[in-house]
């Protein structure tokens, strides 16, 4: 095993190799990317034996920006007559598995091999655990991953639940509520799936928060919070649903969210209006340093080119503010799949700093 497959957005392969090129020196581990644009696919190969599985261990999957789903394994070639024996065949030479993923890339090729995926699950899964390589009751074991590039090329890998996308492919399945204005609600949904644990929603995303929604209009993001019983302040000088309006939680607010300074500090700010990423880290960054929220989510949109450092450079923006107001917390992106051309910013305060609340006045 001297492979790690990456799933990325397709059109980020490039973006996926070079952060893992990055990272991978930065541990001083020697490999390589392969890469084919548009196939949603990359291979970062270690040619020395133990590096790929020592790269997994030492890189936090949830640091990683690009990626959203990897895996520790090889390639095989199989016969369409039979794929389950050679499978079974690369199964044994490594570690059992608690649980099953079929996947395929998130391309048009990939979705059609969705009745392939479908036909060989129960089969080979029954023959796992006849031969006991797939053991569910094992829960510290790591998932198997078999993800078909076609019929009759396959990678076989593992990974670990505790350094992984809780979600085959790093897809989590969500479904737009039908009474949500517009489909961007599921950004904000699935950002929190992903930088919030799930045990710590009920105090981080609690009933009566009070929180700031920048660009609301027509209202997503809103209606997340407003379906978790937060007040909301949603600026823009766009209309607001009238749904979200009648609930009595939604003060709206007509103005520029660029230039909206909070009357008092709140829990949470959020953002998702389109402009350049150099401007959204700079609002992120004076939220943050200003003592105006605890936590906040704000997407950047990329440019289309040098994508990968145009993000670390609004990320050290945010970090250099937070640094200079003595502020201790965390900050982490992620191009989700509900993203585009994005990626979506997470900052958390830990530890407020010697600033002085700056409110509007």
């Amino acid at each position: 095993m001297q492979e790690l497959l990456l799933h990325c957005r397709p059109g980020f392969e490039g973006e996926a190799a070079a952060e893992l090129q990055e990272l991978a020196a930065a541990q001083g581990v020697a490999g390589y990317a392969v890469t084919r644009e548009g196939t949603a696919l990359v291979r970062f190969v270690c040619p020395e034996e133990g590096e790929a599985q020592l790269l997994m261990r030492r890189l936090d999957f949830q640091s990683l920006i690009f990626v959203r789903q990897w895996a520790l394994g090889s390639w095989l070639d199989v016969p369409a007559e039979d794929r389950i024996t050679p499978i079974i065949t690369a199964c044994a030479q490594g570690p059992l598995a608690s649980t099953l993923w079929l996947e395929t890339a998130d391309t048009n090729d990939g979705k059609a091999m969705a009745a392939l995926t479908k036909k060989l699950g129960r089969p080979l899964e029954s023959v796992l655990l006849k031969t006991r390589f797939l053991r569910p009751n094992k829960a510290d074991a790591p998932r198997l991953h078999i993800c078909f590039e076609s019929g009759e090329r396959i990678f076989v890998g593992w990974s670990w639940a505790n350094n992984a996308a809780p979600w085959p492919m790093g897809i989590p399945r969500l479904k737009v509520p039908r009474e949500a204005p517009s489909r961007s609600t599921l950004k904000l949904e699935e950002a929190w799936h992903h930088f919030i644990p799930r045990d710590q929603w009920d105090r981080r995303l609690a009933p009566g928060m009070q929180a700031v929604d920048l660009g609301a209009a027509p209202g997503g993001w809103t209606w997340q919070m407003v379906n978790r019983h937060m007040k909301v302040i949603a600026v823009d000088n766009g209309p607001m649903n009238r749904a979200l309006m009648d609930s009595g939680q939604v003060e709206h607010v007509e103005a520029d969210g660029y230039l909206f300074k909070p009357r008092a500090p709140v829990q949470w700010m959020v953002c998702d209006i389109v402009d350049k990423p150099a401007r959204s880290s700079a609002l992120l960054a004076r939220w943050i340093s200003r003592g105006w929220c605890r936590e906040a989510i704000v997407n950047f949109k990329l440019p289309m080119k040098r994508r990968y450092y145009e993000v670390l450079q609004c990320m050290e923006h945010v970090q250099e503010a937070m640094d200079e107001a003595g502020i201790r917390g965390t900050i982490a992106c992620k191009q989700l799949y509900s993203d585009r051309e994005e990626v979506t910013c997470h900052v958390r305060v830990l530890q407020a700093g010697s600033y002085k609340v700056q409110p509007d006045h």
